[in-house]
């Protein structure tokens, strides 16, 4: 569209290379551009702040969010001023008829400053990283875990509690049974399986660490606790395990005020939605939640499964409800 428009003015001069007009214009432009940038970047913050994940739900979550906001500090800090520095000498040092550019060729000083100043900055925040990984994986016996087996498939996942004797039952894929109830290829000769409790929906006692161990069925999935800040895929042929502990019971949560907001902004929209007619236009009610952070298949995006935070007592009574893998297969 530009070039049309210059081809369809009359000029006496129709030259490609840059003039000092042109250069000085361009100057002009950098500037205005770094201006916008700034502009955009400060409105982002101030608008979209709103959405982002609540307080940590887990022991380790502030450690967590702490690495975070340094890492973020640290690349905001440089890039405004790199962004700065950039756009000032676009502006400053443009080009213009008869000043040749000042270039040089190698500074051993200014090459031991670049190099320097981010090789110590990266040092620190990995050395801290680990530090910070190694305070969140490391799984202590005497805190008696609640062990939790999370399967993994195409589109949804499948949690198994280790029972009254914390011990999970052997299971393998070659050994899934649907018509016998089998659904996670559970060893039916190992004694341990017994006592298994497989369920759709995860409860755990706050206070109180639990034990995750992975699984995946088909390909590759990762169990995603945004609220507890936890992570780790789920690889077929392979168990791989996390650990938290939750800290901040689903009832206490909900009554947090920037929950209630977001209830209260989520629910405006879908009321919206129900004055249309449109599907999934239910009121909300926040729950924790286990996602799939992996882009899995087609129904990736609905591959989550709620997690309930509760009391000791509540979930003892919960788990007290629920049938075993024993019973089950017996029933069969």
């Amino acid at each position: 569209m530009t070039k049309i428009f210059e081809l369809s003015q009359f000029q006496t001069e129709n030259s490609q290379v840059a003039n000092d007009k042109d250069n000085k214009m361009n100057g002009y432009l950098m500037f205005a551009f770094l201006i916008f940038i700034y502009g955009i970047t400060i409105f982002s913050l101030v608008k979209y702040t709103k959405v982002l994940l609540p307080e940590a739900a887990s022991a380790h979550g502030s450690d967590y969010d702490t690495l975070m906001w340094i890492s973020m500090a640290i690349i905001f800090f440089v890039q405004t001023l790199t962004q700065a520095l950039l756009h000032y000498f676009a502006y400053k040092y443009h080009g213009k008829e008869g000043r040749k550019a000042l270039f040089f060729a190698d500074n051993d000083k200014l090459e031991l400053i670049w190099t320097i100043i981010p090789v110590i900055t990266l040092a620190g925040l990995i050395l801290y990283g680990l530090y910070t990984w190694t305070e969140i994986m490391f799984d202590n016996a005497e805190d008696d875990p609640i062990t939790i087996e999370l399967y993994a498939q195409q589109f949804n996942w499948t949690a198994r509690y280790a029972g009254e004797d914390n011990v999970l039952g052997d299971a393998n894929v070659r050994l899934i049974d649907i018509d016998n109830a089998n659904i996670l290829g559970i060893d039916t000769a190992d004694p341990n399986a017994n006592d298994d409790v497989i369920v759709k929906e995860i409860h755990i006692p706050v206070g109180r660490k639990v034990h995750f161990k992975m699984r995946s069925q088909d390909v590759l999935h990762s169990a995603y606790f945004p609220h507890f800040r936890a992570q780790m895929n789920c690889v077929p042929g392979m168990v791989t395990e996390f650990a938290f502990t939750p800290t901040i019971t689903t009832a206490d949560m909900r009554q947090k005020k920037e929950i209630q907001d977001k209830v209260k902004r989520i629910n405006a929209i879908r009321a919206e939605k129900a004055a249309k007619g449109e599907p999934n236009s239910d009121p909300w009610e926040f729950d924790y939640v286990l996602l799939c952070n992996k882009i899995c298949g087609k129904s990736h995006y609905n591959m989550q499964m709620r997690i309930v935070v509760e009391t000791e007592e509540e979930y003892n009574k919960w788990m007290a409800e629920q049938s075993t893998f024993g019973k089950s297969i017996a029933a069969n």
